[in-house]
């Protein structure tokens, strides 16, 4: 599945809400997110008006690869129904 374009740290933040990641913390234009499941990881991603689609991705795969599945997966939950 392709990635969305013109997607913001925040609406990044709140699509990984439904996997269990909540903001911890904000230092400066970058966003921390935490969560519990399958164990503690954090995340960071710029909280950018658009997102760079190579950031996008690095995030993305680190996050599939915390929670045990692919970026296509990943990608089809949070944005299958867009």
């Amino acid at each position: 599945m392709r990635l969305p374009r013109d997607l913001s740290g925040h609406d990044l933040a709140r699509a990984l809400g439904t996997c269990g990641y909540e903001i911890t913390r904000q230092t400066g234009s970058h966003l921390r997110l935490t969560t519990h499941m399958a164990g503690e990881h954090h995340v960071t991603i710029p909280a950018h008006a658009s997102l760079r689609i190579g950031t996008l991705a690095a995030v993305l795969d680190e996050v599939a690869r915390h929670l045990g599945m692919s970026r296509n997966a990943l990608v089809e939950k949070l944005f299958g129904a867009h």
